[in-house]
């Protein structure tokens, strides 16, 4: 069940060692280094509303009711064991390999079955709605989980503004892909660029999220940078990285997993502990850093939000 994180900080909402130092010496300068601990807040939140995009910038978010109260997940984990395949196949590849990845400038296209096709800057993303701290349970098919404090807003907030019409059943996504910089892709075995879908009510659902940031800061390039989907009802490998088009179509669009091996990964990849990968259970979880399993929970534990989806559905041959 989502239930509202309790009162207290988020992690946009705590101030770098770096920003602090430079507002002691921003204040110092003008001979008000004593008024530091009066202004620091607002100075801090001047700081935190840069229009940059780079990497590591500090977002300003407000506080969501689409999270949980469970332990967060180390930063140093969560950014160095990640599938980024573009960037390799072994968990530790993104993060050695991405670093030189450039996002700026980066623009999606939003097109397809919409009555205003349109592309987004990245700068037009971060700014069209309030970004919201959400943190999420995320679980990856190899029996790992995650709880990450995710930044961005709805997805269903850029679809509205582009106007689905009556033919748009389904959104089919696509991550950027460059052979030159990415070329550790060539020994992963899957085709690319990456693409991913969604059925439209799917992608419409509050809780499917367009995110931008991560841990009060913008995306690391090895976790998605600058622009993901986070979809926490589903295994990882829905929730697509560095997205460049978003496509809304009448068929099921084809999704990069499910084309590599079909009989493994579903087209829909609800977590659901009752079908069992091929190769491995299902019904257990070890969240990354820590020792023992946990029990995985249907629908990811978010089934209170989502079963209605799938009502009539056999969600084992829908996997």
């Amino acid at each position: 069940m989502l239930i509202k994180k309790p009162t207290g900080l988020t992690f946009s909402e705590t101030t770098p060692k770096s920003v602090y130092v430079n507002r002691r010496n921003f204040l110092r300068g003008l001979g008000i280094a004593g008024a530091a601990t009066v202004v620091g807040q607002r100075f801090a939140s001047i700081l935190s509303l840069s229009t940059s995009v780079q990497a590591g910038t500090k977002l300003a978010t407000v506080k969501s009711a689409y999270t949980v109260d469970e332990k967060i997940s180390s930063y140093n984990d969560v950014t160095h064991y990640n599938n980024f395949y573009e960037f390799g196949s072994e968990k530790s590849d993104p993060a050695k390999n991405a670093q030189n990845f450039k996002t700026i400038p980066w623009t999606v296209s939003v097109e397809g079955d919409v009555k205003t096709p349109r592309k987004f800057s990245l700068e037009e993303i971060m700014h069209l709605a309030p970004l919201e701290e959400r943190i999420y349970r995320h679980r990856c098919v190899e029996r790992w989980s995650i709880v990450v404090p995710w930044i961005g807003y709805s997805l269903s907030t850029i679809l509205k503004l582009v106007e689905p019409l009556p033919t748009a059943k389904y959104v089919a996504f696509q991550s950027f892909y460059d052979l030159r910089v990415m070329p550790e892709s060539r020994f992963t075995g899957l085709d690319y660029p990456y693409v991913e879908g969604l059925r439209l009510d799917e992608a419409m659902h509050p809780l499917a999220l367009l995110c931008v940031g991560m841990y009060g800061e913008t995306l690391p390039n090895q976790d998605g940078a600058p622009v993901r989907m986070v979809i926490p009802w589903k295994y990882g490998y829905k929730s697509i990285k560095s997205i460049v088009k978003i496509k809304l179509q009448g068929g099921e669009p084809p999704t990069s997993w499910n084309r590599q091996s079909s009989h493994e990964y579903g087209f829909y990849s609800n977590v659901n502990p009752n079908v069992d990968h091929p190769r491995w259970s299902q019904a257990t979880e070890r969240r990354l850093g820590e020792i023992f399993m946990h029990k995985t929970l249907m629908f990811n534990g978010y089934a209170d939000q989502v079963a209605s989806l799938y009502a009539g559905m056999d969600l084992k041959k829908f996997h």
